[in-house]
């Protein structure tokens, strides 16, 4: 049995997230029901991690186990052919059978992207906001991010996670012109809605309705409703994993 990387990228807006979902169309299932069809056998895929309902993935990985040798790069052009057009596959390669997409996974990096004027071809996959932002002030509170370890103030409520301790590698915002912004933030791990609430946090520090103080008093003392509300997933980005 040999296992196999695959890299692939998706458009989230029309699912209802990456992992399997009994009252709504995934990710996950259109790839696994191409696989299947075209390797003739049931196929079960495991994906880096888990993307919620609108959020979308510049890069995702999952793997999958099969027993005959596959030529990836014909397997990732049959796959182009039959996924549909929101769903794209890089590459296909073998990798050792100890690798697993989820749990060998050293880094994951999300963007959020954020803009401050009405841009008709923006509005898709980005937040609109015309708050003034004190982005200098929101930078200062992402090194406390980076700082810190302990992210249940940004987990949300009844999330199934074993521990709220994630490794932030790095984490500011960006500009990318005169009215756009992303958010980049780098951990080793990611909670439930924890890019989201952490930039509804640093949005009500930007326009001066908490000090630094008080966001410093909010990731202290873990309380998820002491924190920001959570932002719409469209803008959401999974932007790279690092094996």
């Amino acid at each position: 049995m040999q296992r196999y990387f695959i890299y692939f990228s998706y458009d989230g807006t029309g699912y209802h997230g990456w992992q399997i979902q009994p009252n709504g169309i995934s990710v996950q299932e259109r790839l696994q029901d191409s696989l299947s069809k075209i390797l003739r056998q049931n196929i079960e895929v495991v994906g880096a991690g888990r993307t919620d309902t609108g959020v979308h993935a510049r890069m995702m990985v999952a793997h999958f186990d099969y027993d005959k040798v596959i030529d990836g790069a014909q397997l990732a052009f049959r796959l182009n052919r039959l996924l549909p057009r929101d769903i794209g596959v890089y590459k296909v390669e073998p990798v050792d059978n100890e690798m697993h997409a989820r749990f060998s996974a050293k880094w994951r990096t999300y963007h959020y992207y954020l803009h401050v004027r009405k841009d008709p071809f923006l509005r898709h996959y980005s937040l609109e906001t015309h708050y003034e932002l004190d982005f200098d002030l929101m930078n200062a509170a992402a090194q406390i991010i980076v700082e810190h370890e302990d992210f249940a103030a940004f987990c949300k409520t009844g999330a199934d996670n074993k521990t709220t301790i994630c490794h932030v590698k790095e984490c500011k915002w960006v500009q990318t012109s005169e009215y756009s912004w992303y958010f980049t933030i780098t951990a080793n791990r990611f909670l439930r809605n924890m890019v989201r609430a952490t930039v509804g946090t640093l949005i009500l520090l930007g326009r001066h309705k908490i000090t630094l103080d008080e966001f410093k008093d909010i990731l202290d003392n873990g309380n998820r409703s002491d924190a920001g509300e959570s932002m719409p997933g469209n803008a959401l980005f999974l932007e790279d994993i690092e094996y």
